[in-house]
């Protein structure tokens, strides 16, 4: 992986966001000596399945990044509502130009461009507003992709993509997902893999690329 990124930026819209899209390469990030930074920024309290504590998908963010290896002070969460994060765009974006003057990121990775739920789409937006000088990357989550422009690779082994799946598996509350099960993430990661002669790799839109 690149020696220069050495500080990294997860930008999950929802709690479980970051790990369904790159929690192997997070993994990998962490194996190799990088810090990571997950930022959430709802609790999704409105879509909670009923008779569940309205903090539960905190509660399991908190087990999953565990999971990944990365540091819970290095986990920062918001409380906006969910489905509606474009009516608050504007603070949104102030918070992360205060992240990007305290983090200083080398890599952000974010929701991709072509994702259509509303708020992935807006996290998107006011990363690239607050993120003008920085590497991007967005994660892909084939279920809200109408289209995805896989440019960009992370080469992965199977131990990554257990810590994915374990973090994933955190999310007790999301099990009615159908795109929840183990398996699909395995075969996820070794079609990417097959397409770059790796055992398993995770895709990435590049939004925008910076060599030094």
């Amino acid at each position: 992986m690149n020696p220069n990124i050495k500080k990294v930026l997860l930008l999950a819209p929802h709690p479980d966001d970051g790990e369904f899209g790159c929690g192997a390469t997070l993994n990998k990030f962490i194996q190799n000596g990088a810090t990571i930074r997950y930022v959430a920024f709802s609790p999704c309290e409105a879509s909670v399945p009923h008779g569940l504590p309205k903090d539960i998908l905190y509660k399991e963010l908190s087990k999953a990044t565990s999971k990944l290896g990365i540091k819970q002070k290095n986990v920062t969460t918001f409380d906006f509502p969910v489905r509606y994060l474009s009516d608050h765009r504007q603070a949104i974006l102030e918070e992360l130009v205060k992240i990007n003057r305290e983090f200083k990121p080398d890599l952000v990775i974010a929701p991709n461009s072509k994702d259509i739920h509303q708020d992935h789409n807006t996290i998107h937006k006011e990363a690239l507003r607050a993120f003008k000088m920085t590497r991007i990357l967005g994660y892909e989550l084939p279920w809200n992709d109408v289209a995805f422009e896989n440019r960009f690779y992370v080469k992965l082994d199977r131990s990554n993509i257990s810590r994915k799946i374990e973090a994933i598996n955190q999310y007790e509350s999301q099990s009615f997902r159908a795109y929840k099960e183990d398996e699909f993430f395995y075969s996820l990661g070794k079609m990417r893999g097959v397409q770059v002669g790796s055992e398993y790799a995770e895709a990435f839109e590049v939004i925008r690329w910076i060599l030094d």
